[in-house]
């Protein structure tokens, strides 16, 4: 089985976004202020995810049918969008994380 016939099956296993993911995105926009998008590449897991992150570092992950969707969304909302795999995260993203290790995974 080659490369490409793997990364087929495991996203699979995944699924595209959902109303509840965009609604989510949207509320998360709406109540916080200096929000920025981050483009998240398909891996083996998952597909294409955006994070967006606060003026604090607060962030959020949700699945995104398409780099198009999170770039028309960014756009939509008035907030700026980046691909995470080349300008990476903000450091206040780590920052927040690191302070609210016990909200960790709660987003």
């Amino acid at each position: 089985m080659g490369l490409f016939n793997r990364r087929k099956r495991h996203a699979a296993w995944d699924r595209g976004s959902t109303r509840e993911d965009i609604n989510h995105l949207k509320q998360f926009v709406d109540s916080r202020r200096g929000v920025e998008a981050y483009v998240e590449p398909v891996t083996m897991a998952t597909e294409t995810t955006v994070v967006l992150v606060a003026h604090d570092g607060e962030w959020t992950r949700r699945r995104v049918e398409s780099p198009g969707e999170a770039r028309d969304l960014a756009t939509k909302w008035g907030i700026p969008i980046y691909d995470a795999a080349v300008v990476g995260y903000p450091p206040r993203m780590r920052e927040w994380t690191r302070a609210n290790k016990d909200q960790r995974g709660t987003l």
